[in-house]
């Protein structure tokens, strides 16, 4: 929401200024240099880019017109989910978990949460460390190295779009100026004509130029930068599952690990220890059977 109403801000601005001084809103009208620009830029990305990067930069910029799908509620829904886990670990031993991180989808705890089964990632970081710590033999330094090595993979095919994006704003103002060259080369045909005709030319070379710098600056450019928030954000969140995980493994009580967990979560989205103990209790066990 907040990045339409940036966009809507940003060229309401321009506009309004652009009014304010008289200016023609059909000059600004060239469908040839938008042609010439976003052509040109999609023809680049294509060159760039592999299939599967192209429709992550799609995903991306879908996803910035949404909220942040790692709010406070989030966080406190897996604190829920995790304590409940890791609870029944504790009540009943590794072995009673199996089913549950086999096959997730048909897990009677899972279950419950919609939103961590629908993130195929999130979930099979979760059962996937969780399977190998069920089959036992694996040290909690190992445990952390591979769940290290897999968010490192994660991130940076999270960052991938988001830099094949930002390669393409800063390829605007050129394919701006390459707009603006053949305008001018335009104009140089058309001299000796009317002065009218050849004013409009030389207008619409300079919209291709102010076209390129302002798709740059205040379009492409910012929503690579929201991008690259959302995969801090889900960096973040595997950070403290991670943090979780470890914890328990090291032999912590379940809410032990809750706890920590919780300190890890950005500041801006934390909830308090009150509320995660009140989310932790709607689980079916109290913070105190699991201290």
């Amino acid at each position: 929401m907040f990045a339409i109403i940036g966009i809507l801000v940003v060229f309401g601005a321009i506009i309004a200024g652009y009014l304010m001084e008289k200016g023609n809103m059909l000059v600004l009208m060239q469908p040839a240099e938008l042609i010439i620009i976003g052509g040109a830029a999609l023809g680049t990305l294509l060159i760039a880019n592999p299939l599967h990067i192209i429709r992550a930069i799609a995903n991306g910029i879908v996803g910035v017109i949404k909220p942040s799908p790692f709010g406070q509620e989030r966080y406190l829904e897996t604190m829920k989910m995790m304590f409940e886990f890791l609870n029944k670990i504790r009540k009943e031993g590794m072995l009673s978990v199996e089913n549950d991180v086999e096959k997730p989808k048909e897990s009677a705890i899972f279950q419950k949460y919609p939103a961590f089964l629908s993130d195929h990632h999130v979930m099979d970081f979760v059962c996937d460390t969780m399977r190998m710590a069920v089959t036992g033999g694996v040290e909690p330094f190992d445990m952390d190295q591979m769940m290290e090595r897999d968010m490192e993979v994660h991130h940076h095919g999270a960052v991938a779009p988001v830099t094949s994006l930002h390669s393409i704003a800063d390829s605007l103002p050129g394919l701006g100026i390459v707009a603006a060259v053949l305008g001018v080369v335009i104009t140089m045909g058309a001299l000796g004509g009317p002065p009218e005709e050849i004013g409009h030319k030389v207008a619409a070379a300079l919209v291709g130029t102010f076209l390129g710098i302002l798709m740059c600056y205040g379009l492409v450019g910012p929503l690579a930068a929201n991008m690259t928030k959302q995969a801090d954000d889900q960096n973040a969140y595997l950070q403290v599952l991670r943090v979780l995980i470890l914890s328990f493994l090291k032999g912590n009580a379940p809410m032990i690990a809750i706890e920590m967990a919780r300190r890890s979560i950005p500041s801006h989205v934390r909830p308090t220890f009150t509320e995660m103990e009140k989310a932790c209790k709607g689980s079916g066990a109290t913070a105190a059977e699991a201290a």
